[in-house]
């Protein structure tokens, strides 16, 4: 089993510091209207090639891209983003609580035809009802993950090629198609830490996707969802969200975390956690038990930080260390049968070098990665000069970050 390498496309905009939907006022979405907070970068479509085109420079898979009303749409812009990209695929996340079922099956394969196969998608059921109400939804949590669970089985079944019929609480098809489905399937990756939510990972995903917990508890979560699957005779691979702080030494992976919790001023911690406290997410409060809203003790396991969540939703925590350091805790993950990583850090841009030049060629000496999966492979040369030689693939430095 090797390790699955992914990046995230910051399309509610990026910065310095800790970034997050505070950071506009109407989510970055009208240029003239970006709160002022120092380093941030509007989620402009060319800032976000240039993130796409050196995640797949780097030798990452894919780039998750978020769903919400807080960033821009996540079909429109990935699909814009195949066309300056080669190989790099696209984790689409989406809510199904506001599409039909089989119009999202057209669309994922129209954009398998598109990008040539280049399409991952993620499911977010949704943990907010203030959130899913600005959609139109307004099930309770529970019914969202039952509802989930036949829009699954709806996909999958439109995915067939003939004419496909459902009838369920929440969607009744007849003769529901896709007259060409996509080719290849798109595999569907999924998170929920409810009770409601583990048996719809078991009986209709590919790939079970869960927040960055230290790793005793995400062998929890591993243990739950496997024997789940196992019940309904399926197999589930796991993946894991993480932030990563990635530098030459320790020390300076350190030093840039604590320069991120310095830029924290008390009041912004404060609003952040009274917004998050609300959410009905189980995943959302289990990353908000991580830190407690203190700034102390943030290293909640060995490299393992939690100071991303005291403002941000979601994924609250990061790999923080050496190269090295890092690739260790990768490969402890990876013991308990995590397969797909799934990373950021802010900058994106230079995250994703820091990352991409440091620990994935650890990664590769410790025979992690799947060979043949270099990141220059497949890249021609340039002026006659091989991509990796100077003037060929962009190179960062250490000053000035």
């Amino acid at each position: 089993m090797s390790v699955h390498l992914h990046w995230f496309l910051p399309t509610g905009g990026d910065g310095r510091t800790l970034v997050d939907r505070h950071a506009y006022t109407d989510g970055g979405i009208r240029r003239d209207r970006i709160t002022p907070v120092s380093g941030v970068r509007a989620p402009d479509v060319e800032y976000l090639a240039q993130i796409a085109k050196a995640a797949e420079q780097l030798g990452f898979e894919a780039v998750l891209t978020p769903t919400g009303t807080w960033c821009e749409d996540a079909w429109l812009t990935t699909v814009a983003l195949t066309q300056v990209t080669e190989r790099l695929k696209f984790l689409v996340a989406f809510r199904p609580g506001v599409i039909s079922p089989v119009l999202a099956a057209q669309m994922a394969a129209t954009y398998q035809r598109i990008s040539r196969g280049r399409l991952l998608l993620n499911v977010v059921t949704g943990g907010d009802s203030t959130e899913q109400r600005r959609f139109g939804d307004h099930l309770d949590h529970d019914r969202r993950y039952a509802r989930t669970d036949e829009f699954l089985q709806v996909v999958r079944g439109v995915w067939g090629g003939e004419p496909f019929d459902f009838r369920g609480e929440h969607y009744q098809i007849e003769g529901g198609l896709t007259a060409l489905p996509p080719d290849p399937l798109p595999q569907i990756f999924f998170g929920g830490s409810s009770a409601a939510a583990g048996p719809v990972a078991a009986r209709n995903v590919d790939v079970y996707l869960t927040w960055g917990e230290p790793p005793e508890e995400v062998k929890q979560k591993i243990d739950w969802i496997r024997g789940l699957a196992e019940r309904e005779g399926r197999t589930v691979r796991f993946g894991i969200r993480l932030h990563t702080i990635s530098r030459d030494s320790s020390k300076e992976a350190w030093a840039t975390a604590g320069r991120l919790l310095d830029d924290l001023d008390p009041g912004t911690v404060a609003a952040a956690q009274q917004a998050l406290g609300k959410s009905e997410s189980v995943g959302q409060q289990r990353m908000l038990a991580l830190h407690g809203g203190s700034r102390e003790k943030l290293e909640i396991s060995p490299n393992l930080w939690a100071g991303v969540g005291l403002v941000r939703g979601g994924a609250g925590t990061a790999l923080v260390g050496s190269h090295a350091e890092v690739a260790d805790r990768i490969e402890e993950y990876h013991s308990l049968g995590i397969e797909h990583f799934v990373l950021s850090g802010y900058p994106h841009l230079e995250e994703a070098y820091w990352f991409g030049e440091g620990v994935r060629p650890e990664l590769a000496a410790r025979g992690l990665l799947e060979a043949g999966r270099g990141p220059l492979a497949g890249v021609p040369a340039a002026h006659g000069r091989p991509a990796s030689a100077p003037g060929g693939a962009p190179l960062l430095i250490a000053g000035g970050r």
